[in-house]
């Protein structure tokens, strides 16, 4: 049984017309060391993410000392917001050259951009006016590179994943953003309780480059995915790259041959020049109308709530609690812990039970929950502890439930477009979740009104319950699918027939 074939020439030529199985031959595949080892080379970039924010949090004081940098506790508050102005920059950039010149070009690309940005900030000498904006400036430079990453790492791996472990593997990696956050407040304790603190936040910025290190070889040798090489007109480029995972496969499973593909799986295609914003914008916010406002307030409610919630705990702990700063970072480790739990415990069930269901669940209950833990906040009953255990109750369903709306952007819309929509949807979320911690900030005050802080809890748990009913009636039920059933390729003449 042929694969493919084309009527058209091999190359960049847009002139004729594919008619492949690539997708089914992906979505065949079972689970191999092949998949294993892109979702370790490919899936670091959360690790990278949570890392950075919590390196960058941690040594926040540290870097107000004379021995250090001596800056204001306004400029260093500016170091977040200009890390997340490069992300939303990095993720607009990177994921339109994403889906035009290719995942991997760009997962190298990205990574290196990230290992620069931060091997410069450990680079940074000196309190002047020079030595602060060239600090910001490596900031917007590594944050460029995780906001790149966000948009060509989660377009390969969906579109390398066979369907049937497509949503747990998405929800899993998005949620190892945890562990770089635990991953960073280990590492900056015990920098900063053994090394002077002149040299210790320096350290603190390399650990993020050590580990893109070790994973550049693997992402090197990791294949471009076939389907964006056969959307692209690519064919021969295609089959090579899909001939070479198969091969692997069968030579890690033992098995000579892989299951036969239904030839009423083709696909033909059109291949098409780079979509522009124009058109863009017209996919988006004409044909794929219900799908932009399920995807955009998934993404703005679970990023309202996160930065609202992670960003002010620490306020929470000491002017409300008593806790000193010291101790503060244990707490949030056990925050931490819950949000990484949940995603690789419960993830399977979003492709079992289903998206709209488990999607909607973990919005709604995580909402519910966090109404119940106001109403015991406003009472006086919670302490530092109890708080805590309330918070990894909360956000062991609410991790899944923000992980999968990475998952639903990534996998609602048209192949040739998966990036670009990722990018502009996280640009989108990140914009609205950057009013959560000033919001939350200002209503924790000097901790002497509980009232407005429980108002504002209220809140957050409205606007999560909002998310959960908004996937109840616009969700896309995408488990178990491929891709291309979930959205048509632009590229797509019409259905293939044997």
């Amino acid at each position: 049984m042929a694969s493919s074939s084309a009527a058209a020439g091999q190359g960049e030529s847009t002139g004729g017309v594919i008619r492949s199985v690539i997708p089914a031959r992906i979505d065949r595949l079972p689970w191999a060391p092949f998949h294993t080892r892109m979702v370790m080379a490919l899936g670091v970039a959360w690790v990278l993410d949570g890392l950075e924010i919590t390196i960058a949090g941690a040594v926040g004081g540290v870097l107000t000392e004379h021995d250090t940098l001596h800056l204001s506790s306004g400029a260093v508050g500016l170091i977040a917001t200009v890390y997340l102005l490069g992300e939303v920059f990095g993720a607009l950039l990177f994921g339109k050259l994403s889906d035009a010149l290719g995942r991997k070009n760009l997962f190298i690309i990205t990574l290196g951009v990230y290992l620069l940005g931060n091997a410069l900030t450990a680079l940074t000498w000196g309190n002047d006016a020079f030595a602060i904006g060239f600090l910001y400036l490596t900031r917007f430079i590594a944050g460029m590179g995780i906001g790149g990453e966000y948009a060509a790492i989660n377009s390969a791996i969906d579109e390398m994943m066979p369907a049937r472990y497509r949503g747990r593997v998405d929800i899993a990696v998005n949620g190892t953003y945890w562990g770089g956050a635990i991953l960073g407040t280990l590492g900056e304790l015990v920098l900063l309780n053994e090394l002077p603190h002149s040299i210790a936040w320096r350290v603190g910025f390399l650990i993020g480059p050590a580990i893109g290190l070790c994973i550049w070889n693997l992402r090197r040798h990791l294949p471009e995915s076939p389907r964006w090489l056969i959307m692209h007109g690519r064919e021969q480029e295609a089959e090579d790259n899909i001939a070479i995972i198969e091969r692997e496969v069968k030579g890690q499973k033992g098995a000579d041959e892989l299951p036969p593909i239904d030839e009423s799986k083709a696909i033909e295609i059109h291949p098409q020049r780079p979509v522009n914003f124009v058109r863009l914008a017209r996919v988006l916010f004409v044909e794929y109308t219900n799908r932009s406002i399920l995807g955009a307030t998934l993404m703005i409610t679970q990023s309202f709530l996160y930065n609202a919630i992670f960003f002010t705990y620490t306020l929470v702990l000491t002017k409300i609690y008593g806790i000193s700063s010291s101790l503060a970072p244990a707490f949030l480790i056990a925050f931490a812990v819950g949000n990484l739990v949940g995603p690789l415990t419960i993830g399977r069930f979003f492709d079992s039970i289903g998206r709209r269901k488990m999607i909607s669940g973990t919005y709604i209950l995580s909402g519910v929950l966090l109404a119940i833990s106001a109403a015991l906040f406003q009472a006086g009953a919670l302490n530092a502890y109890t708080q805590t255990a309330c918070w990894c109750v909360i956000f062991f369903f609410a991790s899944a439930g923000a992980s999968a709306a990475y998952l639903t952007v990534s996998e609602i819309f048209p192949m040739e477009i998966r990036a670009q929509a990722i990018a502009l949807f996280f640009a989108i979320a990140q914009c609205f979740g950057a009013f959560g911690p000033w919001f939350y900030g200002r209503l924790i005050g000097d901790g002497s009104n509980h009232a407005a802080l429980t108002l504002g809890y209220l809140i957050g748990a409205a606007v999560m319950v909002v998310g959960g009913l908004v996937e109840v009636f616009l969700g896309i039920d995408a488990e178990g699918k491929s891709l291309e059933d979930v959205a048509n390729p632009l590229s797509v003449l019409r259905e293939a027939t044997t």
